[in-house]
């Protein structure tokens, strides 16, 4: 059992729901290294994620399997039959093409029907697809992240829902006899197959046949993610990995097996979190998956909002960001906190650290919304690992906490630079990066172990079972002139915090150098609140040099030095950035994270700048500012 539990009185006020209740034993080996094995094994699972949609099929035929607002803002709903039909004929339509790893379906749109179908119809006759993030060709000015995917994918199949809108997309890389589908709009002097014509292909045998063929290691997808170059590296999917992690997620989160889960869901299907960890969750438990159209962070929240009104999840899975937008409507919309906690059984956040302020925020919320609290965890995954490897599965009474290894999956703990490196090893870890062998090789070690490239840290070295606390990114991390070593990950998730609400994001600085400093991207909306301005009427150089604005942020630093235990984590000096960080340079992802190395790389004169004396640069904010 674990031992990481709350007093009988504490559990009381708590949403009870069926969560994982073994652990995990510690092996300590000579040279230091540390073993974490979960106690639990893992279950059987099937070969492929479409067999478990045939058994949804002929069980609850009837039942919505996913839905998405048309132009009118109409749901148009599929059941699990008409998935299951669609997934047959388009399958049939795929194999007529001669596709196949070498040549995979590559997929440039947003979240919608269609390329749910194409999807799996692919992994269902052995096809692999590779759904690309959408801004690499809708918003990057030069495509090379684009170009650079279809050279090393060399696809036989280029998929986009809107032909007009990916137009540009579709005119640099698809080559002379690469077959290009649409759903409409075809593209001007393209010529194209529309997504109807699969749809009404007439299966045979032949889908079956393909099914049977398929070996469990064999390339389900190809999901892109950006290295230290900034330029994308295929992860390879098989299916077993993306099998064998959905049962995972079930014996870790057992309440998915006891009712249909139902979620409202944006994260984009190119990233694992919302492509593999979201959509698999709905499909292999039978649930409805709604798409949902809005972003955290842009106007289009407004439309998150009318669905969680709508619609009541089971589970919310979703980025800080869209906890923070989501928060304040929380609290003033009363319709929309009745709908969105009344089934809820999970709040689960990743792809960044949540700050403690947040988290207490929904805590708290939810003890006034519904009379209970609603268990609120993370984990440790990546794109490497189907995304689960690492998971909480128990109330906490801190951010952060992400959990011990889920069952199938062991934890190597390495000692490195006076921080524990952390490995893993299962059947959901990748086989490698598609024709990058040489990337491949460097991030598994001599036992097939994966490195993260993360550091992780217990919270009690006595007791593996209270689980573990992420303790930063070893590329990110760098030593002081001094020699004393700044751990980014934690530093960067305080600050975020105190700094709170003025700041979107922060990159730490000062390898190197005498004491930490900061490139501040700040929330230009929070800042003109502090002098009750219009953000839409004032240039961002006007909101950051505004006087109240400065003051304010040389509080904060003051403060948080305070809190400060030395050196390695109080800030010295920060500045106001005025440029929005870039996708084309590599700087932010699709999902608005960053990329603190290459920001740092390519502002290396703003850091220079940051360095300099007060009289060669009066706008850099200092702790002890003149």
């Amino acid at each position: 059992m674990l031992s990481a539990r709350n007093s009988p009185s504490a559990r009381s006020a708590v949403r009870q729901v069926r969560m994982r209740t073994s652990g995990a034993r510690l092996e300590r080996r000579p040279d230091g290294t540390l073993l974490v094995t979960p106690d639990e094994q893992l279950r059987e699972y099937p070969k492929v994620l479409t067999d478990r949609v045939a058994h949804w099929a002929r069980e609850f035929p009837e039942r919505v399997c996913i839905a998405k607002r048309d132009v009118k803002g109409e749901w148009r709903r599929l059941t699990y039959a008409q998935i299951w039909q669609s997934i047959r004929a388009v399958g049939e339509a795929l194999l007529s093409f001669g596709l196949s790893a070498d040549r995979p379906v590559m997929i440039l749109s947003e979240n919608d029907l269609e390329q749910f179908i194409l999807t799996l119809a692919g992994q269902h006759v052995g096809i692999p697809v590779a759904p690309i993030s959408p801004p690499y060709s809708l918003v990057s000015k030069d495509l090379s992240r684009l170009r650079h995917i279809e050279n090393l994918l060399t696809p036989g199949l280029i998929f986009a829902a809107d032909g007009n809108r990916y137009e540009r997309a579709l005119a640099a890389i698809a080559k002379e006899g690469t077959p290009i589908v649409v759903t409409h709009s075809p593209p001007r002097g393209k010529p194209t197959i529309l997504f109807s014509e699969l749809l009404n292909t007439t299966s045979s045998s032949s889908v079956d046949a393909a099914h049977e063929r398929i070996n469990p290691d064999d390339v389900a997808k190809f999901l892109f993610t950006s290295g230290s170059t900034a330029m994308p590296k295929g992860v390879i999917n098989t299916h077993r990995m993306i099998c064998s992690n959905l049962q995972m997620i079930n014996q870790v989160f057992g309440f998915l097996e006891e009712e249909p889960p139902v979620l409202v869901d944006w994260l984009p299907w190119n990233h694992t979190f919302g492509g593999n960890h979201n959509t698999g969750i709905s499909l292999y438990n039978g649930g409805t998956f709604y798409i949902d159209d809005g972003r955290p962070g842009l106007d289009s929240f407004r439309e998150t909002l009318r669905n969680l009104r709508e619609i009541s999840t089971t589970v919310f899975f979703n980025v800080p960001k869209a906890y923070e937008g989501l928060l304040p409507a929380l609290r003033s919309d009363r319709e929309l906190r009745e709908t969105f906690f009344r089934r809820l059984k999970l709040l689960f956040y990743a792809a960044a650290g949540l700050s403690q302020p947040m988290w207490d925020a929904y805590r708290s919320l939810a003890q006034e919304a519904c009379g209970e609290r609603i268990i609120m965890v993370t984990g440790l995954g990546a794109t490497e690992t189907a995304p689960m490897a690492i998971q909480t599965s128990w109330e906490t009474d801190h951010a952060g906490v992400i959990g011990i290894p889920v069952p199938g999956v062991e934890l190597k703990l390495v000692p490195r630079d006076e921080k524990l490196e952390a490995r893993v090893r299962g059947p959901n870890i990748t086989p490698g990066y598609w024709r990058q062998p040489e990337l491949t090789e460097k991030v598994f070690d001599e036992e097939g172990f994966y490195s993260f490239g993360d550091a992780v840290r217990f919270i009690d070295p006595n007791d593996v079972n209270k689980g573990f606390l992420f303790d930063g990114r070893f590329s990110e991390d760098f030593k002081l002139a001094s020699g004393t070593w700044v751990s980014v990950g934690p530093l960067r998730a305080r600050i975020l915090s105190h700094f709170a609400p003025l700041v979107r994001d922060v990159v730490v600085a000062g390898h190197d150098r005498d004491d930490v400093g900061l490139l501040i991207f700040a929330d230009l909306r929070a800042c003109c609140e502090l002098f009750d301005a219009d953000q839409s009427n004032l240039p961002a150089a006007e909101i950051l040099e505004h006087d109240l604005v400065r003051a304010r942020f040389r509080d904060l630093i003051k403060s948080f030095a305070e809190q400060s235990t030395g050196s390695s984590t109080r800030i010295a000096r920060a500045v106001l950035v005025e440029e929005p960080p870039s996708l084309d340079a590599g700087e932010v992802t699709d999902k608005g994270s960053l990329n603190q190395r290459v920001v740092l790389e390519r502002r290396a004169a703003l850091v220079e700048e940051l360095y300099s004396s007060i009289e060669a640069s009066p706008r850099i904010l200092r702790l002890r500012e003149k």
